[in-house]
């Protein structure tokens, strides 16, 4: 089992999703696939900008403002690449009730058009991941029974997103994309041909599938 840590507003993540799937081709390879709900003003500043594009925090440092404003320019280039569009948040989302609701879809079955359709939507701004009704419907409409997502997101779905972020952290895990292998933490959808690699590795060894 070689798990995979992401998070719905981090782009790299997004950016990062197709080959992640791919992994899951590789004989004799399952991938966990497991939230992990980034906070984001600890490391990069808070940040919210009104209709003109001004910050209204402004609590960020001039040298994490080049940061963030590189890092969406290199997700955008990639991006373009590959048809996909990124647009930059106008605030730092709380991506929790999101990764609640995709625990709540993985739970019932095929968790993948949820999945998609989160990235897909809220990286175009279609999507407020904080909106508990937008959320709601966005499971319906991907095939997902949703009757029973109010009391999980509260619930059962709120302990189990926390028990991941804890034990994400007892691990090491501090960013995504990042992948875990036989106990070893690879961080960044650049070491995924390591990660390849280890895959490789392990089953010429006659090593077995796990984390």
């Amino acid at each position: 089992m070689i798990s995979h840590y992401f998070d719905y507003k981090s782009p790299y993540a997004y950016l990062a999703q197709e080959e992640t799937r791919a992994l899951e081709d590789l004989p004799g390879v399952s991938v966990e696939w497991l939230p992990l709900t980034l906070d984001i003003p600890s490391f990069l500043g808070a940040a919210e900008l009104d209709e003109s594009g001004r910050d209204t925090v402004q609590t960020r440092n001039a040298h994490q403002w080049r940061r963030v404003r590189y890092a969406y320019m290199d997700c955008r280039r990639e991006a373009n690449r590959r048809g996909l569009v990124i647009r930059g948040p106008q605030k730092i989302f709380d991506s929790s009730l999101a990764h609640i609701a995709f625990l709540y879809a993985r739970e019932r079955g095929d968790f993948r058009p949820f999945h998609e359709a989160v990235y897909e939507r809220f990286w175009r701004r279609e999507l407020d991941i904080e909106d508990a009704a937008a959320i709601e419907k966005l499971l319906g409409a991907c095939g997902v029974e949703a009757c029973g997502f109010a009391d999980y997101r509260i619930g059962e779905g709120r302990l189990e997103r926390d028990r991941i972020q804890r034990e994400a952290e007892s691990h090491g895990v501090f960013g995504v994309p990042s992948y875990r292998v036989d106990g070893e933490l690879f961080w960044g959808a650049e070491r995924l041909p390591r990660v390849r690699e280890r895959i490789r590795a392990r089953s010429s060894h006659g090593g077995k599938d796990e984390s």
